[in-house]
């Protein structure tokens, strides 16, 4: 059985207020006919189908029309991640065609999607701890501890008892939206934190073949138990500089041989509108043939010059016309410290202490930290359940 692996698709997001609409269509058609013509029997998308609880109109439209046409050639399974409202989402899974198969619900993550060659795809939606721990309650009615851990631990196990429950042998796929220990994040992922952790050790997912991933944006795989493949397939467009280098991709996964049979990935690339570079130098180096290599891409401008130069960024945005950032850092090896940009990555309650130490001269209390620990879950919930 073979099947194609991606995530992340953030539809909606624009990048330093640049719309990426048209871009994440291509990739959308793109995904249509490399289904077509490689023949996959299934698209697994691990959530972040929509970049914000509220989409826009258009990237509604856009999620519908790709649905349909990938329903034309193979099944399709989509979990919803820390991006999406699950609700939203999900609305209508239970009168969707037979080929669009929507699982956003903690109580569905244990019913598998059935596929050719007795292949099994548990969808398990984004587990955020203060939701979900009480609705993973076990037979006793004692809820997980309050971590990605312990909620993703008693999510297979529903899912690993639907197995062995299950009469003769079967290849087990699970499509999960978390951060696994040992993935490398980007500037762009949103933090999920919840007291102070975000990791799931990768021994969580022992017990099926294929554990496909959503939530960090590079392509990438994850050691993990042996049998157990785990890949994040990434994101299909960079969203933040700090992924300039990444090589976007989807996975297409082989499951051959049966039960215990091998597991082939390989990666197919996906499409680049326009590359992200990062571009240094005097005003003068970057008119001049520094710079002609970047001239068509989005580009994050450094000019170093001892002082500021006249008329800066009128004559960046001639040289540079997709430039999207643009500043001006004189090199002073005496200089005071550069400031550390803040991005999505950063642990918020970690910022806010940044602060506090900056403006008392001294470190954070522990109950200093525990209030802006409250303070931003409080605000995190808040937004979830919008």
């Amino acid at each position: 059985m073979r099947f194609l692996h991606t995530s992340d698709w953030h539809l909606g997001r624009t990048l330093h207020g640049v719309d990426l609409l048209d871009h994440q269509a291509a990739y959308l058609a793109h995904l249509v006919e490399v289904v077509r013509s490689e023949r996959v029997d299934a698209v697994v998308v691990a959530g972040d189908v929509y970049d914000r609880a509220i989409p826009p109109v258009e990237a509604v439209t856009l999620l519908s029309e790709t649905l349909a046409q990938v329903a034309e050639h193979a099944t399709v399974v989509v979990t919803s991640g820390n991006h999406d409202s699950a609700t939203r989402l999900g609305f209508g899974s239970a009168v969707m065609r037979e080929r669009v198969r929507l699982r956003t619900r903690v109580a569905s993550l244990a019913q598998p999607v059935e596929l050719p060659g007795d292949v099994l795809v548990y969808g398990v939606p984004y587990l955020d701890p203060d939701s979900v721990r009480h609705a993973l309650a076990d037979d006793e009615g004692a809820a997980p501890a309050r971590s990605h851990e312990a909620v993703t631990t008693a999510a297979m196990a529903r899912i690993r008892a639907d197995l062995a429950a299950r009469p003769g042998r079967h290849r087990a796929v699970v499509a999960a939206h978390a951060f696994v220990v040992g993935g490398e994040p980007s500037e762009s992922e949103r933090d999920i934190r919840v007291g102070g952790v975000d990791h799931v050790p990768a021994g969580v997912f022992a017990g099926v073949d294929y554990v496909a991933l959503g939530h960090l944006h590079g392509p990438q795989r994850v050691s993990g138990p042996r049998g157990t493949t785990l890949r994040y397939s990434g994101s299909p467009l960079a969203y933040s500089f700090s992924e300039q280098h990444h090589s976007k991709s989807s996975v297409l996964v082989d499951l051959t041989g049966g039960t215990g049979g091998e597991v082939r990935t390989e990666l197919v690339a996906a499409p680049v509108p326009r590359r992200l570079a990062d571009v240094t130098g005097t005003l003068d180096e970057l008119l001049g043939a520094a710079g002609e290599p970047h001239v068509d891409a989005w580009t994050r401008v450094t000019v170093t010059d001892a002082h500021r130069p006249a008329d800066l960024y009128r004559r960046v945005r001639d040289r540079f016309p997709h430039a999207l950032v643009v500043q001006h850092r004189a090199e002073s090896a005496a200089g005071p410290a550069r400031a550390v940009a803040v991005t999505a990555a950063h642990d918020p309650v970690a910022v806010g202490a940044d602060f506090v130490e900056h403006v008392t001269g001294r470190v954070a209390s522990s109950d200093e930290l525990a209030v802006l620990r409250a303070a931003y879950e409080h605000v995190a919930a808040a937004e979830r359940s919008a």
